[in-house]
């Protein structure tokens, strides 16, 4: 498969809502890396991990995935041997217990999903890692109980607190003091217990500035009198700390001796999120797992168009049986288009394990490639046209053909001269047929149509067109050769009867009338009207617009037979037709009489250089002379 293939039909835009229903990141990478496989007995085994995750979801099941999303950032930080912070091991040990909670879910799931279920029994389960886990860490920090060197500290670090507390208020309630004081209160600036003083009365006071205000009016000061108290707790927080980092750095190990083990867990998990994202999907569509074979035959029935919503059309669809082509004509916008888009999209989706909405009769086959020719490919950056690009598309797909390919084609052919186009399009669909591909093409072209008729391994077939409303009806008719409408639209129209008749009897025979109209029919002008058809002359040194340049030229020479225009334009001479011209000024109306027009036509430089041979410059003679034998050397 290649990028034009899931551009074209729309592929990606089918996985992104399909990943919409995955619950973890690492589920939706898996649909990111999800391409459809080849190989029948893998597409067989996804779509049975499909089926049975709708099983369980149909049977009232929910996977509980609570607890194991996004914890792939700190599956890196083990692997970098980063300690873990409460709030990173916490999230290990709630997605322990979901994988502990799936294991138990799927385990009498054997029934129902064998395939799923056995996947359960490579999971291993942590049941000591997760419980320490909690046990040392709550509400998002190391708890006291983790040990008991960390409970006497804490323990330390309150009675401390509290006896500054006290000296503090002792402090603040004293007389001698209410005039420093800026407010009553006790404040913690830096990790040091202040209190809030008047910044005129600093030196009144004994103790440490720890923190000025920002109008440095008000100084935070510790008294002397809780200094010694202060670095008593500044020792016992920074053992704190110390404890603290231990604990997790013991829990983190914990984690991290279990890393492989762990790891396959998080691989089944995310392939859990996303076989039952698909199965989610499939019963959002009312999906179910088609037929699969490996031999080309396509049958779709009531098939409908994975990202179309609303009111669809279902697709009846076969071919790979008693035919290998299928060639389908019709009017524009009858969903000639969208036929080729569903028999695309709902291959790469069966050939992904995803379900498809349509009958459970239907069947597809799994191809090694898939190559489409839709749409506009005009390239700008290369200037190819329509039909260029197409041609190198389709030169590009014949060469990487196999006998195992599918062929999308739209409006084969066309962008070119009809005759050549539908010969060589034609052509193309025989050399791929002879390489034994699947190929189905839209056209217009009735030669086309015609080698379909003719071969026994073609068939044609018809979008449905409603002939009294003039709408398309959006049904595929196998069997049967539909044409543009052009004249039955015309006929509704009201264009002559006569007209259309002639019309049909060319396509028929190709026999044309050419006969001339009778002179009684033609209107001759009258002697005296008839004028002599108004020309510009343009003359040398005229000043001209080019029309196609919408830019400005001068006239150095005028028109030829073929009423081209010679003008000097950008330092060059270009012949320009009269009709691509318009005058912007007369030479006679530009430049006195007399006046040397050929100096329109020779920059400055050379000018100067003949009016310095004119007079009779030595050094202008040298410089020529010096040309000349450049020349001659060359």
């Amino acid at each position: 498969m290649n990028k034009n293939t899931f551009e074209k039909l729309q592929y990606n835009e089918l996985k992104e809502i399909v990943k919409s229903y995955c619950v973890s990141g690492l589920g939706k990478q898996l649909i990111d890396q999800l391409t459809p496989s080849s190989n029948l007995k893998v597409v067989k085994h996804r779509l049975t991990e499909t089926s049975e995750a709708r099983a369980i979801l149909d049977a009232g099941g929910n996977m509980p995935f609570i607890g194991v999303s996004q914890i792939e950032h700190i599956i890196t930080k083990l692997d970098k041997g980063i300690i873990l912070d409460p709030g990173e091991l916490l999230s290990i040990a709630d997605f322990l217990r979901g994988c502990r909670k799936i294991k138990m879910f799927m385990s009498n799931k054997e029934f129902v999903a064998p395939t799923l279920a056995s996947y359960a029994q490579s999971m291993t389960e942590f049941l000591d890692v997760e419980e320490e886990i909690h046990f040392s860490i709550k509400n998002n920090e190391v708890d006291s109980a983790a040990s008991k060197e960390l409970k006497r500290v804490r323990s330390h670090i309150q009675s401390t607190e509290q006896k500054i507390k006290e000296r503090l208020n002792k402090f603040i309630n004293s007389s001698a003091h209410k005039h420093y004081i800026q407010e009553f209160i006790i404040t913690i600036k830096d990790d040091r217990y202040t209190i809030p003083i008047k910044a005129s009365y600093k030196n009144k006071i004994q103790g440490t500035v720890i923190e000025i205000s920002s109008k440095g009016s008000t100084v935070f000061i510790e008294p002397s009198a809780v200094g010694k108290l202060s670095a008593e707790l500044a020792a016992l927080k920074s053992e704190e700390a110390m404890l603290e980092y231990q604990i997790l750095a013991t829990l983190t190990g914990l984690v991290a001796e279990n890393l492989r083990p762990l790891n396959i867990n998080i691989e089944l998990i995310s392939q859990y999120d996303m076989i039952f994202a698909k199965a989610k999907y499939s019963r959002h569509v009312d999906g179910i797992e088609p037929n699969i074979n490996e031999h080309g035959y396509i049958s779709f029935v009531h098939c409908k168009h994975p990202l179309l919503s609303g009111h669809v059309v279902p697709l009846h669809f076969q071919i790979g049986n008693s035919y290998r082509s299928l060639i389908i004509t019709g009017p524009n916008a009858g969903g000639k288009t969208i036929v080729l888009k569903t028999i695309g999209l709902v291959t790469l989706a069966t050939m992904s394990g995803f379900h498809i909405t349509a009958s459970k009769e239907t069947e597809i086959a799994i191809f090694d490639h898939i190559f489409v020719d839709i749409g506009d490919n005009q390239s700008i950056e290369n200037a190819l046209s329509t039909f260029s690009s197409h041609m190198q598309n389709l030169s590009e797909i014949l060469r990487s053909v196999n006998n195992n390919t599918l062929l999308l084609f739209d409006e084969i052919g066309s962008g070119t001269e009809p005759n050549e186009g539908a010969a060589l399009a034609i052509s193309l669909l025989e050399e791929f047929y002879l390489k034994g591909c699947i190929t189905v093409a839209t056209t217009h072209y009735g030669e086309i149509k015609r080698f379909s008729e003719l071969h026994s391994d073609f068939m044609n077939a018809a979008m449905q067109f409603n002939h009294e409303t003039l709408e398309p009806l959006y049904k595929l008719l196998i069997g049967q050769s539909g044409d543009s409408n052009a004249l039955w639209i015309s006929r509704k129209m009201n264009v002559p009867e006569h007209v259309l008749q002639r019309a049909e009897d060319y396509m028929k025979n190709k026999e044309y009338r050419l006969e001339r109209v009778h002179e009684s029919k033609i209107r001759k002008p009258k002697q005296a009207a008839v004028k002599a058809e108004h020309r510009i002359h343009y003359q040398k040194g005229d000043r001209v617009k080019l029309l196609d340049h919408d830019d400005f030229g001068i006239v150095y020479k005028e028109k030829d037979q073929y009423q081209n225009v010679t003008v000097f334009y950008q330092n060059q001479l270009i012949e320009v037709h009269e009709k691509r011209l318009a005058i912007e000024g007369k030479a006679a109306d530009l430049y006195p009489e007399g006046y040397d027009l050929d100096s329109l036509f020779i920059d400055h430089k050379t000018r100067k250089l003949q009016h310095d041979i004119e007079r009779g410059s030595k050094k202008a003679l040298r410089k020529v002379e010096k040309e000349i034998r450049k020349k001659n050397r060359l």
